[in-house]
């Protein structure tokens, strides 16, 4: 496994760090899955937040203060939905984890949770979504010293397994960075 990455099986509305990643919807007014279980730990304080924000494109993200979390802020990013790879899927993926990043530099968070983006609902296939979260991350590592640990949280076991996998084999796997 990388140095500063680490994998774990769980909630992520309960991870104790500077930022948790909310897989969001575009609007940012939560929804299912990791999304809905960060509005219910968070509290009525984060929809109202949210609901100042004007929502959020693909690929990009937004933050807001982490209310009843332990996490201290939420970046939601909004990751792409799966339809067959043909329409640049790959890096609207990128350039979410690339946003959740360019935040976690300007607020200099040393710890920072992601889920398993866009692999639910949005149906983006698991091994790859993996690939690409692992290869954006240890690009972001190279250069940025502040961060002392990002964490992948997995809901379910099939997911833990496949970031496992993605963390000891990252490259030369990964799809390629466009």
């Amino acid at each position: 496994m990388p140095p500063r990455v680490t994998v774990v099986r769980g909630d992520i509305s309960g991870m104790d760090v500077d930022a948790v990643v909310n897989a969001a919807n575009s609007s940012l007014l939560g929804g299912g899955g990791v999304d809905g279980a960060i509005h219910a730990a968070a509290g009525l304080e984060l929809l109202e937040e949210c609901r100042t924000l004007g929502g959020c494109p693909t690929g990009e993200a937004r933050i807001t203060k982490g209310y009843h979390l332990p996490a201290r802020w939420v970046i939601h990013t909004v990751g792409p939905v799966w339809r067959g790879g043909a329409g640049g899927e790959d890096d609207a993926l990128a350039r979410a984890y690339r946003s959740c990043f360019a935040i976690s530099r300007e607020k200099s968070f040393k710890t920072i949770a992601f889920p398993s983006i866009s692999t639910g609902a949005y149906g983006f296939p698991l091994e790859r979504a993996c690939k690409i979260a692992v290869r954006e991350t240890l690009e972001e590592l190279k250069t940025n010293r502040t961060f002392e640990r990002v964490y992948f949280v997995c809901y379910d076991q099939k997911t833990f397994d496949a970031y496992l996998d993605a963390t000891r084999r990252p490259f030369p796997e990964a799809p390629a960075k466009l």
